[in-house]
């Protein structure tokens, strides 16, 4: 499994498309957050470069496993190589596991640019902090690449596309990706897997602590996405 995972990484981060979309698009939408709502404070006293550095980092980290993982799965099951790798040793849960695994180590990019990118704009972070972000919104990130598994067993491959960047874009635009979510829709939000991604950073405001409510969340969504991907692939299975 080892190996499938270390061939999975090394094809994603080969990838033109993904190093564009993923890493480099969501540091140049720093820049225009930043630039759109200037350099104060929101509400609560969390800093504008501080909010959109995080956002901006879940967006690139949701977007790397989400249309990593879900078409290249659908693709694969179009051409064939799943069923190939059915004939093999290798068992199926241990070919989902991967998948989930190599899609999230390949959010630390996405996530660690735009850090790097918020420290030259002036976010001051403590190390612990610094180091503290980082490790939840890359471990939160396995919420999506289950749930990326997940649609690309759901869907056909000529609507894998569309299906991801829909989720993709509805989660983020609930989720307090493009701007703070307040009042009856920050309740709604509650139920949206990438606000609570985003609320992982709570811990840097301020008096403020890790987000426990955000963690039992997401824990309950991975718990749920990978469920679904398992039956999914069974059905794959029972259907080859």
């Amino acid at each position: 499994m080892t190996t499938l995972i270390r061939l999975e990484i090394m094809r994603t981060l080969r990838n033109k498309r993904y190093l564009l979309f993923t890493v480099l698009y969501p540091a140049l939408m720093y820049f225009f957050f930043i630039n759109a709502y200037g350099t104060g404070e929101l509400a609560g006293g969390l800093p504008v470069k501080t909010y959109f550095m995080v956002s901006m980092a879940t967006f690139g980290a949701v977007g790397a496993v989400l249309t990593g993982s879900a078409q290249r799965i659908s693709l694969e099951r179009a051409s064939g190589w799943v069923r190939q790798l059915r004939l093999t040793a290798l068992p199926g849960r241990a070919y989902t596991l991967a998948k989930i695994a190599a899609s999230a180590v390949t959010t630390l990019p996405a996530i660690l640019v735009v850090f790097a990118v918020g420290a030259t704009q002036g976010v001051r972070l403590g190390a612990g902090q610094w180091i503290g972000l980082a490790v939840a919104l890359w471990l939160g990130s396995f919420v999506f690449a289950a749930l990326g598994v997940a649609l690309g067993y759901a869907a056909a491959p000529d609507s894998v596309q569309t299906i991801v960047m829909i989720t993709y874009m509805v989660m983020a635009l609930f989720g307090g990706t493009w701007f703070p979510v307040t009042g009856t829709l920050r309740t709604i939000a509650h139920v949206d897997p990438v606000y609570l991604y985003n609320s992982l950073a709570g811990f840097t405001r301020p008096g403020h602590s890790l987000d426990l409510v955000a963690v039992a969340g997401l824990a309950g969504f991975l718990v749920v996405f990978v469920a679904a991907a398992a039956a999914l692939y069974r059905r794959d299975t029972r259907q080859a």
